[in-house]
């Protein structure tokens, strides 16, 4: 009898195409792929009629795509703080996004997934955007060798002058020059060729691909403009820059299957933040991202700016086809990867993410606590939402923010914003109500007084934790 059971158990498994994750199969290898701006409804798999994303469609029907995915910040310097520490990025100081010369860092006493993973014998690399730094490659900074990547190839912010041949990046420290090619190919080809030429292939690996696209300068491959030639210029070449975008992700799954990896590597594939806003600024024009039903854009709290695309794969491991509603975050990231690394993750901060293996395993997973949060800039005065189950809380404060509104960190904004409170809310029930169009603040005092309390609480307890890098000693000290 207990021959036949675990015969029948074998056979589901091979069927189900997928087994339970543990941390005693040795760890894992891990390749997270960002893009810059990507917006909920960019791919085809996610309802756009018009671009074309095979790939990408390809590695959502081998894994989970996620409804629900959130990225940590709705703009960009603080999402990727928040996916590499798994903190909310306001604890660390990352406010907005961090402009050249900007006080603004990732300090030394962060911790990252790449710092622990190393500390667990892992290799680590970055290609790509960085943007968590204003000092870009100075010693008066920490560089992503300062937070535990052996090998990195990045750009302080965009690609320059645009996506074709850059001129911008630098490796380990070494300003590389001018390069001919598109930004995203470029990235994908030095995440290959490191992948290709480790010189201890045993060994696992943290593998951060962030890429420029579709964040402007927008410049796309004239040949794949050309096929899409029943759309404006403009926005052809936007709809190009994804589908570039789409074919350096499956050249990226080509080289995990030729080295043959793809059934030891969880590859997870997300956004930033929301689309941008067409004409926010003079040069961009080629801002076409969609967000799709969700309401609101890059710099909206609402689920425009701050859910995005979430695709997870792991060949043979995670059953494949699957769509799941449940409410993730870029924050979980961290916590995830301890786990399946066999880590206990670093208890003298406190982490806002927790581990979602328990939903790659295809069991029950329920969220200790909200998801919560605070972008000081947030368009139209919204500058706080927290997530409950199906609930979603978006509040604001006694202290306007228009003058604050997509800028960078300027002397005094930390005061104000450490000073402010929550003054008003609007409740939606997220999972009925997509679009945050109908306020049931009034309908459901309690539970809008219990998530305005929390959120509150929750808001108090982050700002007070950042830093004012105007008026503080630098947090570099290495």
């Amino acid at each position: 009898m207990r021959l036949h059971l675990a015969l029948l158990l074998f056979v589901l498994t091979l069927f189900l195409g997928g087994r339970p994750l543990h941390a005693a199969d040795g760890p894992p290898n891990f390749l997270v792929i960002l893009c810059d701006d990507l917006g909920y409804g960019d791919l085809h798999c996610y309802g756009h009629p018009t671009i074309r994303t095979p790939h990408l469609d390809k590695l959502a029907e081998e894994g989970i795509r996620l409804t629900a995915c959130y990225s940590a910040s709705a703009l960009c310097s603080p999402a990727r703080a928040g996916l590499l520490t798994g903190r909310m990025p306001t604890r660390s100081g990352i406010y907005t996004w961090i402009a050249e010369g900007n006080p603004m860092h990732l300090g030394q006493d962060e911790t990252t997934i790449a710092t622990v993973l190393k500390q667990r014998g892992y290799d680590a690399c970055h290609s790509g955007k960085w943007h968590l730094n204003g000092l870009f490659n100075s010693p008066e900074q920490n560089q992503p060798g300062d937070h535990g990547f052996d090998h990195w190839f990045a750009t302080q912010n965009n690609a320059i002058p645009t996506h074709e041949n850059p001129r911008n990046f630098v490796r380990n420290g070494q300003p590389v020059g001018p390069l001919k090619g598109y930004s995203c190919q470029l990235v994908a080809d030095e995440a290959i060729n490191w992948l290709k030429s480790r010189t201890d292939s045993s060994k696992p690996f943290f593998l951060n691909v962030c890429f420029h696209e579709p964040h402007e300068q927008v410049a796309s491959p004239s040949e794949l403009v050309k096929t899409y030639p029943d759309i404006a210029t403009e926005q052809a070449e936007y709809f190009a820059n994804v589908t570039n975008m789409d074919a350096a992700v499956g050249r990226l799954m080509t080289a995990l299957d030729e080295l043959k990896l793809s059934t030891n590597t969880l590859v997870v594939f997300t956004s930033d933040n929301g689309p941008e806003t067409l004409d926010r600024y003079p040069k961009a024009t080629h801002c076409w991202g969609s967000a799709g039903p969700l309401r609101g854009m890059k710099l909206h709290v609402y689920d425009g700016g701050i859910r995005e695309p979430g695709i997870l794969r792991w060949t043979g491991k995670i059953q494949p086809g699957q769509v799941s509603d449940v409410p993730v975050s870029s924050l979980d990231l961290f916590p995830t990867c301890c786990e399946l690394a066999g880590i206990t993750a670093p208890p003298r901060k406190p982490l806002d993410g927790v581990s979602i293996v328990p939903l790659l395993n295809g069991k029950k997973f329920e969220r200790p606590q909200p998801l919560f949060w605070h972008y000081y800039g947030g368009l139209g005065n919204r500058q706080v939402a927290l997530r409950d189950g199906d609930w979603k809380l978006v509040a604001w404060t006694d202290q306007p923010t228009s003058k604050a509104s997509g800028g960078s960190l300027v002397k005094g904004m930390v005061p104000v914003m450490k000073s402010t409170r929550l003054v008003g809310c609007e409740l939606y029930h997220i999972t009925d109500d997509i679009g945050e169009q109908k306020n049931l603040a009034d309908q459901e005092p309690e539970r809008t007084k219990r998530l305005f309390d929390e959120a509150q609480k929750l808001y108090g307890e982050v700002t007070a934790e950042g830093p004012d890098w105007y008026h503080e000693m630098p947090r570099v000290q290495k």
